[in-house]
């Protein structure tokens, strides 16, 4: 498959996450935030767990819990705190920042050169995500955001670390493992910390039936395939596109209008994502050049 084709396949998991915001303030009971991760990340990852069939062998258990942990278990829960105590564009704005923070870490646990471009766009992108979402009203409560920022740095490292430790197995049963270890950790601090699910109306059975299977089992394979292929800076740049489909969503299924700050926004942010994808090109092909050359030599 080529590059392109990579980088669309991968685009699709973030375009999925966009309904996540109108999924849980539209289908699930409200005030659950762990409840509601963890059930979004076991079944996901039991299910394909179970299509895998395989199962981590030494280290990679103690990496899968990590990961997980990162990933799904601190992630997941900060995203759906932020989801219920912060407007949307606020959230989605904070959330942004992982793409910046990507690049840096990759730099210190991968070697990876810091493009200037890169960071630009990085920028340039949050930007976009601000001019699309937030709006004069946009209330900040101090524990939302505190869950944002600390959402958005679990996730780049979780990124950064499923890069540099890649499993000899294909991306769905690395996916899974990660899945299952994040809803694992997080059953006992829902059971501790939350009180119990309200009875389940046929709308929130089919919440968390599409944030697990869709949202969670679908997307999560596709996004460690593109990781495993494209690099954390590349894939941590398609965040961006969360946004931007949640936008989409508001004014296709909701009736919202778009003004003339959020269209520039929508295009700032496919901008950014452009030039990510361009500028990190150019630095994988350019280890292929050299290693050509020096087989000429």
């Amino acid at each position: 498959m080529s590059r392109s084709a990579d980088v669309l396949a991968t685009a699709l998991a973030p375009a999925i996450w966009g309904s996540t915001y109108i999924i849980t303030t539209g289908l699930l009971p409200a005030g659950y935030p762990l409840t509601v991760a963890m059930l979004r990340a076991l079944p996901a990852g039991l299910l394909l767990l179970l299509w895998a069939r395989r199962l981590p062998q030494g280290v990679w258990w103690l990496r899968a819990a990590l990961l997980g942990t990162l990933n799904f278990s601190i992630f997941w829960a900060m995203l759906f705190v932020t989801a219920y105590r912060l407007p949307g564009g606020v959230a989605a704005t904070l959330g942004s920042i992982q793409t910046l923070i990507v690049i840096v870490l990759a730099r210190a646990l991968l070697g990876t050169p810091i493009r200037a471009l890169s960071v630009i766009a990085a920028l340039a992108g949050m930007g976009g995500v601000a001019l699309l979402v937030l709006t004069p009203e946009a209330a900040l409560d101090p524990v939302g955001i505190a869950a944002g920022l600390v959402g958005a740095v679990a996730m780049a490292l979780g990124t950064v670390l499923s890069r540099r430790w890649q499993p000899p197995v294909p991306p769905l049963a690395f996916a899974a493992w990660q899945l299952v270890a994040g809803g694992l950790v997080l059953a006992p601090f829902a059971w501790w910390l939350e009180p119990a699910l309200p009875s389940l109306t046929l709308a929130h059975l089919s919440g968390f039936a599409y944030l697990a299977v869709i949202g969670g089992a679908f997307t999560y394979a596709l996004w460690f395939r593109g990781l495993a292929r494209l690099g954390p800076t590349v894939v941590a740049s398609l965040g961006f596109l969360s946004p931007l489909t949640a936008v989409m969503l508001g004014w296709g299924l909701l009736g919202e209008r778009l003004n003339g700050w959020q269209i520039a926004g929508m295009a700032v942010v496919i901008g950014s994502v452009w030039l990510v994808q361009r500028v990190q090109q150019g630095v994988a092909d350019r280890p292929a050049t050299v290693n050509l050359k020096l087989k000429k030599l």
